[in-house]
């Protein structure tokens, strides 16, 4: 008869884990002797080798209990289901690792990969990297929101950027951001973005953006919260009959309101 510790010892584990064993049912308590000790005896031995045999193997310990009192047939069965049950988890654990490796170059937490090769796109133009965090942050939710349709929007960006006039605005856009409050540069960016809205709108295609009305006011309010000129922007267009940042509407052109003459009605010196 055998002590706890020459029983864990036999089957090369803890003492601990025969208690935990014990407790979860795996491993029937045995009787105990006159001083009230536990006592066991070679068939514990040989079931809580089979026990760790089966732990060690990666059977979850839920799993244990019916395959040590399963038929052959019935353990080979077992065996193989507990087989690809682990593959599948592998799998998964393998694919959550390759998703985290990617998270190490930043840009694609929450982004496909034709985003992610959008924006390295842009940034072989020499886009600025404060306007390409705000173009980031716009395709994470578009692609949150519309999970279906962003590879076909993202290859329609790319054949627009086959415009020197694309790559002219982005270069402008880039440049605006980085330095605010440059009229003359957003009027260039304004008279440059007026030209595909009017082949738009010539085409009937101004409107189509397969966005819903609460996407496009959030899009519209990451442009506006992250550049503060884009008010501007949008302003100088709307004088112009263009109203609209992601989802461009035609509306008669606005008259601007002169900036009052602080001379006005004042005595001549």
């Amino acid at each position: 008869m055998l002590t706890i510790s020459q029983l864990a010892t036999y089957a090369g584990v803890t003492v601990r884990a025969v208690r935990h064993y014990h407790q979860i049912g795996l491993l029937p308590e045995p009787a105990r002797d006159r001083s009230g000790y536990r006592s066991y005896d070679s068939g514990a031995v040989v079931r809580l080798i089979r026990i760790h045999t089966l732990a060690d193997a990666g059977v979850p310990l839920a799993r244990v209990q019916e395959l040590l009192d399963a038929a052959p047939q019935e353990f080979a069965d077992g065996v193989h289901e507990i087989d690809r049950e682990l593959r599948a988890e592998i799998r998964r654990l393998q694919a959550s690792r390759r998703r985290l490796a990617r998270l190490a170059v930043g840009e694609q937490l929450a982004l496909p990969q034709s985003v992610v090769d959008y924006l390295d796109r842009l940034r072989g133009h020499g886009v600025s990297e404060r306007y390409l965090e705000m173009e980031r942050d716009a395709w994470i939710m578009i692609a949150a929101q519309v999970p279906d349709v962003i590879d076909a929007v993202i290859a329609a960006k790319h054949q627009q950027l086959e415009d020197p006039d694309a790559q002219k605005l982005y270069s402008l856009v880039s440049e605006a951001v980085d330095n605010q409050g440059d009229d003359a540069l957003l009027v260039e960016i304004a008279d440059i973005l007026e030209r595909p809205y009017l082949r738009a709108a010539e085409a009937g295609q101004l409107g189509d953006e397969p966005f819903d009305d609460q996407l496009i006011e959030l899009l519209d309010a990451v442009m506006l919260e992250s550049a503060p000129e884009a008010a501007r922007l949008l302003a100088i267009m709307e004088e112009r009959g263009w109203k609209g940042w992601t989802r461009i509407e035609r509306v008669p052109p606005r008259v601007p309101i002169p900036s009052p003459d602080p001379h006005h009605g004042s005595e001549p010196d």
